[in-house]
């Protein structure tokens, strides 16, 4: 991220690594023009002394890390601040050794452009244990809440939430409460937040936590196969703690929203998010005799270790992507629509027959592209011939407007851009021939 004269990094730090110690994710920045290196935020306190330090029990700054930001950040040039979306603490899953709130983990931080001085920040996941890091650029956008203008930034996340603070201030936009979630876990030495924040308004715009009610019912021989395939592992809600018999976590590691971020239009102060309904189970079991002695106590068997349907079959009742209009300046969900017809999901044997809607399914993972009518994505199935596809939804209704299939599945997001007078849209593609195409209406 450049603002004026000044470069701010993140870092990239292996979060997969069963130990307690690990380097910490410092935010860097150097000037433009020199190389010079102008300030270091220190995302895991460094002292004693530091404001978070207390937030690590037993002096666990000392030795913990990761806490980086890896995905993009945000800047507002007139204000001069920089909005850092942080990652999770060593390590994603077990935090028996950093006992605490452990901040700068999982919160969104404002620092100054020019010193990287602490303007304010609010942690969005106390003492983290699902690898829920904030995954996506904060959105900068002007809204009007209660007659009230606000210079605001809405962080989405992987847990499905979109917390809204006034950009200067931090002060939220709306009320962020702080909720009893459970606690018990089996795991030696861990201690669970008894709490976790969660946002008013808007409300969630991905399915959170799992129970037997959420398990897909199209019928009820497919009912019976996913209470069959989630038997002896935990069902809980949103933040429940990790076991070692397995806690089935929605949204995924990936996310609820991941690193594609949200689209935000200027002239109405909608802000769209897509999304992804799906699970993860993490493994965890301490080191049999004769293995590697993990520093953490314990080693993580699998990152895919839950419950599978047979034959492909969804767990979960659709849609299985989404992509929700949010009126940010009511907090209200305008409209949502399933990302695809979900066609490799339909066509399964047990359930082409059952004249099913349209499930979602088709693809989330790359970043929306909003213009002044339409709102533009990439699908990764869906096409004439079943493969990726580009779409575009009336931006107002959601209602889909034009389907163009592609040569690959698309990387990143699209752009948009007039050369003349005729507009173009491109993007990256992956497939037996990757490369960028741009693409444009006829005469």
């Amino acid at each position: 991220m450049v603002v004026g004269d000044t470069v701010i990094v993140g870092s990239t730090i292996n979060d997969r690594a069963f130990t307690k110690e690990a380097p910490p994710g410092w935010v860097r920045a150097y000037d433009a023009r020199t190389g010079r290196h102008k300030w270091d935020f220190h995302t895991v306190p460094q002292s004693a002394d530091q404001f978070g330090a207390d937030t690590w029990l037993n002096d666990s700054w000392r030795y913990s890390g990761n806490t980086n930001v890896w995905s993009l950040m945000s800047a507002d040039d007139e204000l001069g601040l920089v909005y850092l979306p942080i990652g999770t603490a060593t390590n994603d899953y077990y935090g028996g050794d950093r006992l605490g709130d452990n901040l700068f983990s999982e919160s969104l931080v404002a620092v100054d452009a020019e010193t990287g001085r602490r303007e304010w920040h609010f942690q969005m996941v106390h003492h983290g244990l699902w690898d829920y890091d904030l995954p996506a650029a904060p959105n900068l956008l002007d809204i009007t809440v209660d007659g009230r203008q606000i210079k605001a930034v809405a962080q989405v996340t992987k847990q499905g939430f979109v917390y809204t603070f006034d950009r200067v201030t931090g002060e939220p936009v709306w009320p962020i409460e702080e909720r009893e979630v459970p606690t018990d876990t089996d795991l030696i030495g861990e201690r669970p937040s008894p709490t976790q924040p969660f946002p008013t308004r808007p409300l969630p715009f991905e399915y959170q936590g799992t129970s037997v009610d959420d398990l897909v019912d199209f019928t009820p021989e497919i009912r019976q196969l996913a209470l069959d395939a989630v038997q002896g592992f935990r069902l809980g809600p949103l933040f429940t703690p990790q076991m070692t018999t397995g806690t089935i976590m929605r949204p995924s590691v990936g996310g609820g929203a991941s690193w594609s971020g949200a689209a935000v239009d200027p002239d109405t102060g909608y802000l769209y998010v897509p999304s992804v309904n799906t699970h993860s189970t993490i493994g965890l079991s301490p080191p049999e005799p004769g293995e590697d002695q993990s520093t953490l106590g314990y080693l993580r068997r699998s990152l895919s270790a839950g419950p599978v349907m047979p034959s492909g079959l969804p767990l979960w009742k659709p849609p299985y992507s989404r992509m929700t209009a949010i009126d940010m300046n009511t907090g209200d969900h305008v409209w949502m629509t399933p990302l695809g017809d979900g066609q490799r999901i339909r066509t399964h044997p047990m359930l082409r027959d059952l004249g099913l809607p349209p499930l979602g399914g088709d693809g989330a993972r790359t970043g929306p592209l909003l213009t002044t009518t339409l709102l533009i994505h990439a699908m990764v199935a869906g096409g004439s011939d079943g493969g990726p596809r580009l779409v575009a939804y009336d931006k107002t209704t959601g209602e889909e407007v034009g389907s163009l299939d592609l040569p690959g599945g698309a990387l990143g997001a699209p752009m948009t851009f007039m050369l003349g007078r005729r507009q173009y849209i491109a993007l990256t593609v992956g497939g037996d021939v990757p490369g960028l195409i741009a693409l444009t209406l006829p005469e």
